[in-house]
């Protein structure tokens, strides 16, 4: 599928689900990583994350659309376009589309490293995802300096 079929697909989608027109471009983005799909407030243009057609499909991909043009009629129509707003979530509902998408299975969950530091008054272990600088802090429970374990 090329960046025409998909603006063709989105026009759809959005006819039939939501009886309005969609007057704006839709294309594949391929640096999309986090998200199926994007709505872009300042233009109202729609991405969407190709690797999700490869992975899932098209109704994976159909269902990305419906949240995205639930964001895009919502803010041209001046009501709640969030995530946290009940006029989104409403239409969600209404339309059949999902709040969240599959995780891509290419795309592994960052493995993040966890510090460990300890002080050496009281021995009470902190465990940090960023590094801290020992000079600068300082135990929270006895005031005592604290170090990275290895």
């Amino acid at each position: 599928m090329d960046d025409k079929k998909l603006q063709q697909l989105v026009e759809e989608i959005s006819l039939r689900f939501f009886n309005k027109k969609f007057t704006h471009k839709a294309t594949f983005n391929k640096r999309l990583r986090t998200t199926g799909g994007r709505y872009i407030l300042n233009t109202h243009n729609i991405d969407i994350n190709p690797k999700y057609l490869e992975e899932h499909g098209l109704d994976e991909v159909i269902g990305i659309i419906k949240h995205e043009l639930c964001h895009y009629h919502l803010h041209i129509e001046g009501k709640g376009y969030k995530h946290r707003d009940n006029d989104f979530r409403d239409l969600l509902k209404k339309v059949g589309a999902p709040r969240f998408c599959t995780p891509l299975k290419s795309e592994p969950k960052s493995v993040r490293k966890i510090l460990k530091y300890q002080c050496k008054s009281c021995q009470q272990i902190f465990n940090r995802k960023k590094k801290v600088d020992t000079t600068k802090y300082v135990c929270g429970k006895c005031g005592g300096k604290i170090y990275l374990m290895k």
